[in-house]
């Protein structure tokens, strides 16, 4: 398990460069699409900046070292999420979406946040950190 935390990291990644480069993906489900399912050039512009900002979390999942930057980044990754889930689910032009869309925002960032509890890395059983330590003596 003390992969999931990098495991959600490139989900994340993957799924951010995806929205990046098609953001109606994100659009369709939240609503934010006009009647050709194209989204707007404003959405498109503020869907860009999400896709990236969770881009870079994501790679910071996979790429940080094991410990204090690691949690760094998945604590950025749980915030993120749950603020877009506040935005989202009181903000969405369509009152019916709003549930769906904050619930599943807030679902991940509940999922990241129990990743962090293998932020600090695989654990080492006591009696091979005792015989570690005693070699290093």
């Amino acid at each position: 398990m003390h992969l999931l935390p990098r495991v959600l990291g490139a989900i994340t990644a993957a799924y951010s460069i995806v929205i990046t480069a098609r953001p109606e993906v994100l659009a369709r489900p939240c609503g934010l699409t006009g009647p050709t399912g194209e989204a707007s050039a404003a959405v498109r512009t503020l869907i860009g900046g999400i896709g990236a900002r969770d881009t870079a979390i994501g790679a910071a999942m996979v790429l940080a070292p094991y410990g204090p930057a690691l949690r760094a980044a998945v604590a950025a990754r749980v915030f993120s999420d749950a603020a877009d889930a506040v935005v989202f689910g009181l903000q969405l032009p369509e009152v019916g979406r709003r549930p769906r869309i904050a619930g599943f925002a807030l679902f991940w960032a509940a999922l990241c946040a129990w990743s962090g509890r293998w932020a600090s890395g695989p654990r080492v059983p006591a009696a091979v950190g005792a015989v570690r330590t005693a070699v290093a003596r």
